[in-house]
């Protein structure tokens, strides 16, 4: 009778590996169907993450440099694996959730549905907050240092790679940063923390976050209080949210 419960665990145990596993399959063939399927638009994408850049340079000699000459292929991969992640992050976060509700208890999962419809929602509102605000603004901040009139005029020329990944990496970062209410919220829910010590700690929070925002953002003020009040609004939404569960 005991081996026949302990062949019985082992089978679950295996059923659930076979799962994951699969599920981690169908996240990388959506993740790599639709990174090939981007490469296919990564000319369009590319005129789009440029546009606030263009927009700025408004009828100077507008142009972004490459000095490799692969530099713009796999600029272009590098777009491609981008778009695909964003696109495909929704049917992973699905999957994710698919493997781990049967494990939790019918009110667990209507705490964790609201989270799980939330973290996209919030990484969305993140990157569009830096399109069409921060970067807008930043890029005329640097473009200012540009000197006409001079024995050796200073102009820019950006390189197409590095002026990419300077705008995927703050896509990303503030669309991870728009994550504090939920990772807040969960600690809250699992114990670590609560509305009160939030409240206590709130001057050592507010330097955390702008210590984040220094280092995630380009190095000008106007970027760093760009991400840092924002940030600093989630985190007091946070502290309502924490205390309206706690209520409850």
């Amino acid at each position: 009778m005991t081996e026949q419960l302990e062949n019985s665990e082992k089978m679950s145990l295996i059923e659930h590996l076979v799962e994951m596993r699969t599920r981690v399959i169908y996240s990388f063939l959506a993740f790599t169907s639709l990174s090939i399927l981007s490469y296919l638009f990564a000319q369009d994408i590319y005129g789009f993450l440029v546009q606030p850049l263009a927009e700025v340079l408004e009828g100077q000699n507008r142009r972004l440099i490459y000095t490799g000459l692969a530099e713009v292929f796999f600029t272009y991969i590098k777009l491609a694996v981008f778009a695909g992640g964003f696109l495909s992050f929704p049917f992973i976060a699905y999957q994710i959730w698919a493997f781990v509700a049967p494990g939790l208890y019918k009110n667990e999962k209507k705490f964790f549905m609201p989270f799980l419809a939330a973290i996209p929602v919030l990484f969305a509102i993140g990157a569009a907050f830096v399109y069409y605000i921060v970067m807008p603004m930043a890029w005329q901040f640097f473009a200012s240092f540009q000197i006409e009139n001079s024995i050796l005029p200073i102009q820019l020329e950006a390189k197409v790679d590095q002026y990419l990944s300077l705008v995927m990496g703050l896509i990303f970062a503030f669309g991870l940063c728009f994550q504090m209410p939920v990772i807040l919220v969960l600690l809250a829910r699992i114990g670590v923390i609560t509305s009160k010590s939030l409240i206590s700690h709130r001057r050592y929070a507010i330097v955390i976050i702008f210590a984040i925002a220094a280092v995630l953002t380009p190095p000008d003020v106007v970027s760093q209080l760009l991400l840092g009040i924002p940030l600093i609004f989630l985190y007091e939404l946070s502290v309502i949210l924490v205390k309206l569960m706690e209520k409850s």
